[in-house]
């Protein structure tokens, strides 16, 4: 079998993963949200959301809730700009239909299609260790497997080596995640495997689980020593400004995390929200935050930032 020349990516883990095997030369086309590494947002967008982005977290969660219940995809396939790039590989996701465009929407693209189909690999990242084996997945799918499994190994040295140094450290701290800010959720699936690795304890999420609605009372009675912001679809910059909201909530500031200056936000956008190889990156965020006194990877104020800051 010829390994794939024409490479669609239509989530950013993936358009990543592919980059990092050293196949960045054989992506024709990408999603709207591709924007990593460097260049590859000259690539054609071969999708787009059907959300608009627009007003706070709120109005945003209003108008997803309202596709979906007139059953709709929140993303479309651009068929007319996929169509004349000729894939012969399209990488897709099944994992959230809310977060990428999913498996169903690009073979709902396809039907249309005559002669050849490309092939259809899709991701379904719910833990740590999917998100290895999707490396892999792809790896195999373009014909790279030797690259697939030095890259894994890469980032497993990467993440053992933090895993070891921060929980030498005696006492971990309490930590939520917030993946939305208004409906509050707290962060799942991977997150929370990423926090123990970092030397924290995970009040809220739950590893390998989709990120839970929760009650502001739970993270009242959890009452952490670190809360983290990372909405899932906003970078940093937009998350500190998302963040004010917190401060409006009953008790927020009799919280301890706020009391002691430990209220945190994180770029979930470019990292955390994205299942392939910079998850080790926002591995190293973590770090920095839970421990300082043993690690500096550059990442403040550009990864994270405190807030509330006075």
């Amino acid at each position: 079998m010829t390994a794939p020349r024409r490479v669609v990516t239509l989530l950013p883990g993936a358009t990543e993963i592919v980059c990092a095997l050293g196949a960045r030369d054989r992506l024709v086309g990408r999603s709207h949200e591709c924007d990593h590494p460097a260049g590859v947002d000259v690539l054609p967008a071969c999708s787009r959301s059907r959300v608009a982005l627009e007003g706070g977290g709120r109005d945003i969660d209003d108008r997803v809730r309202d596709i979906v219940r007139r059953g709709l995809s929140v993303y479309e396939v651009l068929d007319h700009v996929l169509r004349p790039l000729a894939p012969d590989l399209i990488v897709t996701q099944v994992q959230c239909e809310v977060c990428a465009v999913s498996l169903k929407d690009v073979e709902a693209a396809l039907r249309t299609w005559t002669g050849s189909q490309p092939a259809l690999v899709s991701l379904e990242p719910d833990a740590l260790r999917d998100v290895f084996a999707d490396v892999q997945r792809v790896a195999d799918a373009l014909d790279l497997a030797d690259a697939g499994r030095r890259l894994r190994a890469e980032m497993r040295v990467r993440m053992r080596d933090i895993d070891v140094r921060a929980n030498g450290v005696p006492g971990a701290p309490t930590v939520i995640c917030i993946e939305w800010i208004d409906p509050l959720m707290a962060a799942g699936n991977w997150v929370p495997e990423l926090v123990d690795l970092a030397g924290g304890d995970d009040r809220l999420g739950k590893a390998g689980a989709h990120s839970p609605w929760i009650e502001w009372q739970q993270v009242r009675d959890a009452d952490p020593d670190v809360i983290l912001v990372m909405p899932c679809g906003f970078d940093l910059q937009r998350t500190c400004r998302e963040a004010d909201a917190l401060r409006t909530l009953p008790g927020f500031e009799d919280l301890h995390a706020v009391r002691s200056g430990q209220v945190y936000a994180a770029d979930g956008h470019h990292y955390f929200n994205r299942p392939g190889p910079r998850l080790v990156e926002s591995l190293e965020i973590l770090a920095e935050i839970f421990h300082p006194e043993r690690f500096d990877f550059g990442h403040e104020g550009t990864g994270w930032s405190r807030l509330f800051a006075e």
